[in-house]
């Protein structure tokens, strides 16, 4: 009789599964998500502000600023984006700033509320170190996805809590200078002076934000090597 062979069951290839780890941004997209809203809610609305003052005065100035800002919140709707807790922080505050001169036909207010303005925002900062959330960490999320695990980080936590305290001196300090200069200089001097001194402050701050954010962000591994920010392959 023929020798029949046993046959072999075919061999069956394991899938592959991912694990459950979150995939976390790099840096350049951190960096470029933060220069994103400053770009919206500060530098473009403080560039047409002093190109509206410089070719029509100061009433077109003010409307055409907070136009812009009611248009970026619009359109980030109508397109379904997040829109930047900065974003509207810079609404609110043009808003009453600009409802105010209005009201009083008063230019000279409308540059004196900003002054305020930055001393009640540091105050609400300060004040925020109080709770269980400082400002920042209320914030944060606007440029890092965030979650209860990562937010209760011993390191994230204090540096959220020293942020907090960065960016209300520095409010205080901005609202020193710009009642200074509002005092000293002339409408057109003071303009140009501020526009310019106020954004690059912001800018430098921003940077050294995301500086003392990142090197936490290293210490937690949040942020490494792009192999090592992918799920991991696993044979199930």
């Amino acid at each position: 009789m023929p020798h029949h062979g046993t046959q072999t069951a075919p061999t069956i290839t394991p899938p592959i599964a991912t694990t459950g780890a979150p995939t976390r941004p790099r840096l350049g997209s951190v960096i470029r998500r933060v220069s994103l809203s400053l770009l919206i809610a500060c530098v473009v609305p403080a560039t047409l502000f002093y190109v509206s003052f410089v070719a029509a005065g100061v009433w077109t100035a003010i409307v055409v600023a907070l136009c812009w800002s009611y248009g970026a919140i619009g359109w980030r709707a109508l397109t379904r984006r997040r829109t930047s807790g900065l974003l509207i922080l810079t609404a609110i505050l043009m808003t009453g700033r600009t409802v105010i001169a209005l009201v009083t036909d008063s230019p000279y207010l409308y540059f004196l509320q900003p002054i305020i303005s930055d001393g009640v925002v540091a105050t609400t900062f300060l004040l925020s170190l109080a709770t269980a959330r400082p400002m920042v960490a209320r914030l944060a999320g606007d440029f890092y996805p965030m979650d209860h695990e990562l937010s209760v980080r011993p390191r994230v936590q204090r540096l959220f809590w020293r942020l907090t305290v960065f960016w209300a001196a520095l409010c205080l300090g901005k609202s020193l200078m710009t009642l200074w200069l509002l005092q000293t200089q002339t409408l057109e001097t003071f303009v140009l002076v501020k526009s310019v001194a106020v954004l690059a402050i912001n800018v430098l701050a921003a940077v050294a934000t995301v500086a003392a954010a990142a090197v936490v962000a290293r210490q937690e591994g949040l942020l490494g090597p792009r192999s090592a920010l992918q799920p991991v392959p696993v044979r199930v």
